[in-house]
């Protein structure tokens, strides 16, 4: 049986394709068009999913949409309703939109599909599970765990915005819902919109700035209580009513009524260009802690589920909230679940995913196969590219470089770059499916060394000086490093740097200005140490990824450290590269020092031009 997983229309557009029950591809379709969070209809990515398989549209039993669209449809119409007359102007705005995507959304599916191969609409089913369903399949199904309780948290579905689930073998039973216009994921965005960051791809910001937070200052107390006072009253189950006086999401084209915010936290919206102060610090603190809070009541209610009827110690989690990494080690270390497992792709992405699944295991009622290890085969369901495609792009661009026999000899090579203190791009195999670079798609730094933060951010990435990069490290030496046991292969934990590992602060520190901390030492890792002495892991495994496993253990051979940066291979605003072309783009638009590609090293001194304008393609800043 094939099934082909479709999400699309709202952001992060993708596809997944299941043969007989196994993963075959998944691929976001930002990732071949370029535009970042793209959120058209997901052809490219269909058809990569559908070569990679060797089959072609006619061969595809089912395909599977990520929500209900008609639910979405009434859950707008109800809001405006419930509302009326405010939002009156948005409504006539976008009832043409809502009527083209939502009523018409099957035909323009079909259409799609038509466009891609030969698609017979009689005998080839459209089907249509709910959204947080589709969430739920998507960490269930794939997770090493016979039964678990499942944790949904986003903005908002048709008209859920959180569930919990309860999995067992093939089946998911939906036990309690949130619903909108209440949503955990609808306030930490708005807080996102009123830091200056943008929805729906700023979230991951937001948490980066957090930290810099004076953890326990009056102010940041005061702005947690203004938020559970009057913005969100919040329940012992986890549960939340967020008063809609502050808000705009309901019916209008903002998040927040920026003039009575205004009057609440005694600071105005910042603006996407103006210089980020202290008191923005506080408050992304403040919503962080509120939402850790909320996570951690809601986990602790759907624990209580599982001890009356299941009796899991497991959790599976996934919706964007899930992405709050900070949120999840909060989490794994209260020990409240044995073991937990974040979907890699947690957000609207994995939604095709899970879609799928829920169509094969829900729907068809095809048994599950529970393995020692997720499914996901590391994330690295993306496209692939041969040594011929890569010396044919090499040759396009006149590129000169040196070809390894052996990959034994271009690992160690590129780790003694690495520990000299260079940048290297690193490009091989599978490209991962979800947001994060995990080893195949990565630009990697030595952790070690105290400029490489400022360097990555402001030289590579061209991104604020105040973003985070996170650690790989041997699945073997992770507790060499961190309080942290468990494996984290997606970069979804958070855990601190062990107290040895650290460095004397000035007595001042938590004084000093937000900037001035950045830059002070505070680690043996200064360049994947955070502020508050934090760090986003991922747990590099021989298994799923020998090649990247080989770098890191050659670097712990020469240096002593098992342990690199690594941050995505892009610039800021653009996708994650997929292609050899879009990797060596990259490369020369940045002050990346060399790029592997596949078995192909490439210096940049050796590059026919530095002309960076040459090279310069201009991306949407997100």
């Amino acid at each position: 049986m094939i099934i082909l997983g479709i999400s699309a229309y709202y952001h992060d557009s993708a596809a997944a394709l299941l043969v007989d029950g196994e993963v075959a591809a998944a691929a976001q379709e930002e990732r071949f068009s370029r535009k970042k969070h793209d959120p058209r209809f997901p052809s490219r990515a269909i058809a990569y999913c559908l070569e990679e398989a060797g089959i072609d549209m006619a061969m595809v039993d089912e395909v599977v949409f990520y929500d209900k669209p008609y639910l979405k449809f009434e859950r707008l119409l109800e809001t405006y309703y419930g509302f009326a007359p405010r939002g009156i102007s948005s409504f006539v705005t976008s009832i043409p939109v809502w009527v083209n995507e939502k009523l018409f959304l099957k035909r323009n599916i079909r259409k799609g599909l038509q466009a891609l191969g030969n698609f017979d609409e009689k005998r080839q089913r459209i089907l249509f599970p709910e959204h947080h369903l589709s969430h739920a399949a998507s960490a269930f199904f794939p997770s090493p765990f016979r039964d678990s309780v499942i944790l949904t948290i986003d903005g908002v579905g048709e008209w859920a915005t959180a569930s919990i689930c309860l999995g067992s073998g093939s089946s998911i039973r939906i036990i309690k819902e949130l619903r909108f216009p209440h949503s955990v994921g609808l306030l930490y965005s708005a807080f996102t919109y009123y830091l200056g960051f943008k929805v729906n791809s700023g979230e991951y910001k937001l948490m980066g700035l957090a930290p810099y937070g004076i953890r326990d200052s009056e102010q940041v107390e005061q702005f947690k209580s203004t938020i559970k006072s009057e913005l969100a009253t919040i329940h012992e189950d986890g549960s939340i009513f967020l008063n809609q006086r502050y808000f705009r999401y309901a019916t209008g084209l903002r998040m927040t009524h920026n003039s009575r915010w205004k009057h609440l936290f005694g600071v105005s919206r910042r603006k996407e260009d103006e210089p980020i102060d202290q008191v923005h610090c506080n408050l992304a603190l403040a919503i962080q802690q509120v939402t850790e809070e909320i996570v951690f009541r809601m986990a602790a209610h759907a624990r209580s589920f599982a001890e009356n009827e299941s009796q899991s110690e497991h959790l599976c989690l996934a919706g964007g909230v899930a992405l709050n990494c900070v949120a999840n080690g909060q989490l794994q270390s209260s020990g409240l679940f044995r073991q937990i497992f974040v979907q890699p792709a947690a957000g609207d992405a994995g939604g095709a995913l899970g879609a799928a699944l829920a169509a094969y295991h829900i729907y068809h009622l095809e048994k599950r196969e529970v393995r020692n290890a997720d499914s996901m085969q590391g994330a690295y369901l993306g496209p692939s590219f041969s040594s011929k495609e890569i010396s044919r792009v090499l040759r396009k661009y006149g590129a000169p470089a040196e070809e390894f026999d052996r990959f034994e000899r271009l690992s160690e090579s590129a780790a003694r770059m690495i520990s000299d203190g260079k940048v290297v791009g690193w490009f091989q195999g599978r490209m991962e499916f979800g947001p994060r670079a995990l080893g195949n798609r990565s630009i990697l730094g030595d952790a070690r060394h105290p400029e490489m933060q400022k360097k990555l951010n402001l030289k590579v990435k061209f991104r604020e000086s105040f973003r985070p990069f996170a650690p790989s490290v041997l699945m073997e030496e992770v507790d060499r490093y961190f309080d942290f046991k468990e494996p984290s292969p997606y970069m979804l934990m958070v855990a601190p740097v062990k107290e040895e590992r650290r460095c004397p602060l000035p007595e001042d520190y938590e004084t000093l200005p937000y900037m001035e901390r950045l830059y002070i030492r505070r680690s043996e890792l200064p360049a994947v140490t955070h502020v508050d002495f934090s760090a986003r892991l991922q747990t590099v495994h021989r298994e799923t990824n020998p090649r990247f496993w080989q770098l890191l253990a050659d670097f712990r051979n020469i240096t002593g450290y098992g342990v690199v940066i690594n941050t995505s291979f892009n610039v800021r605003g653009e996708p994650v590269v997929c292609t050899p072309d879009d990797a060596y783009r990259c490369f020369m638009r940045t002050e990346m020092d060399y790029l592997v590609l596949g078995d192909y090293l490439l210096d940049k001194n050796l590059q026919p031009t530095r002309d960076v304008k040459e090279w310069n393609q201009i991306f949407e800043m997100d």
